[in-house]
């Protein structure tokens, strides 16, 4: 699944014989400029790796189709994000949205409290929880797009307040009860897929229930909708945008606001697997806007906007997941999760990299 992208032309617009290109120019230039057919190549290499080390009785737990599918539950809420990010960072001037884990945690709470304590319906919770999510992805909105402040100021400056309201919403401590528990035995289900789920792992619920529809509406919405459109032009150059007749400010709004009902969306994923609303849940440890804008950036969003896959982004979670799945079982102890966190940033630092090589030598990716 992918979208329409805007891509700059590449440099050899020739044809390869054209050129004398070599097989081994062609391959490279393949991997290099079209990121989902690079990511699945890194995909089957870790896969591959993990699976040798395990048949070698290198790990410590079985790496098999069990593990990986269990690792699903956690593609839910990081894929979600970083869609979330692709909408702001596509919408260019440096857009990036810094409070997005601490968006979750402020709907979080207010989903816990909608849900529990004022006795709505799941459904309406939800929605609530949505709304939320979009207001603070609106303050953000309003700050960067009609305001003029540089995204990563403003969201900084919202992740802290956000944050804080958050934790002294109920005096920082999670919001509980019978209701949210028992979203959690919901969230641990599996389920097997139809006509071949017989031969493969049971998958988590929620990659069907919300994975899957927000795949779906983003990719929808970027690629075939005028807005998506205007989006990526939007991110292009936001001067001709304007030129062009499109309401550049309102754009860019939006974008945000759209991330922040996604945050919205992710917030009621991550209470029924925590069982409850905790005050931090997006923002404990080193949080969820970094592994989300890391994906994004992997998955082959143009840092400078204009330019984004919606299958990269997901493929790029993917590998991301199941990554982390397999280094706890590879390093005894209390080291794998430090290992993880080695893992994400050469990880970011290698997509930085590679979208800059394939930028300045072939014009961009596809």
């Amino acid at each position: 699944m992918s979208t329409t992208t805007p891509t700059p032309p590449a440099p050899q617009a020739s044809s390869p014989a054209a050129t004398g290109e070599s097989v081994g120019s062609r391959v490279l230039r393949a991997l290099l400029t079209q990121r989902t057919v690079l990511i699945v190549v890194l995909l089957v290499a870790v896969l591959v790796t993990f699976v040798v080390m395990d048949a070698g009785g290198y790990l410590t737990g079985p790496y098999d189709g069990d593990t990986l599918a269990a690792a699903l539950i956690n593609l839910v809420p990081l894929a979600m994000l970083a869609l979330a990010e692709m909408l702001v960072i596509v919408s260019g001037r440096g857009g990036i949205d810094l409070s997005i884990g601490s968006t979750v945690s402020l709907t979080g709470m207010i989903f816990g409290f909608a849900y529990q304590s004022w006795g709505l319906p799941l459904l309406p919770a939800i929605l609530v929880a949505m709304v939320a999510g979009g207001l603070c992805g609106a303050i953000n909105g309003f700050l960067i797009a009609y305001l003029g402040f540089p995204a990563l100021i403003a969201t900084l400056a919202t992740y802290y307040g956000y944050a804080s309201i958050a934790l002294v919403i109920n005096d920082q401590k999670p919001v509980t009860g019978d209701d949210i528990a028992g979203l959690y035995s919901s969230a641990a289900q599996s389920v097997e897929l139809p006509l071949i789920g017989a031969n493969l792992p049971d998958i988590p619920v929620g990659v069907f229930y919300f994975l899957l529809p927000t795949v779906v509406v983003v990719y929808l919405v970027m690629a075939r909708t005028a807005y998506g459109r205007r989006l990526f032009a939007t991110g292009t150059n936001d001067v001709a945008g304007h030129f062009a007749g499109i309401d550049v400010r309102d754009t860019r709004f939006k974008a945000y606001v759209l991330a922040g009902v996604i945050a919205g969306l992710v917030a009621v994923v991550t209470t029924a697997q925590f069982a409850s609303a905790r005050p931090d849940a997006g923002t404990s440890g080193n949080g969820m806007a970094l592994p989300a804008i890391t994906i994004a950036v992997l998955g082959g969003v143009a840092i400078t906007g204009g330019i984004a896959r919606v299958a990269g982004v997901v493929l790029a979670g993917l590998l991301v997941v199941w990554l982390n799945a397999g280094i706890p079982l590879a390093i005894e102890g209390n080291d794998g999760p430090q290992f993880q966190l080695l893992a994400l940033g050469a990880v970011l630092i290698f997509a930085a990299l590679l979208n800059g090589l394939t930028t300045r030598r072939y014009g961009g990716t596809r």
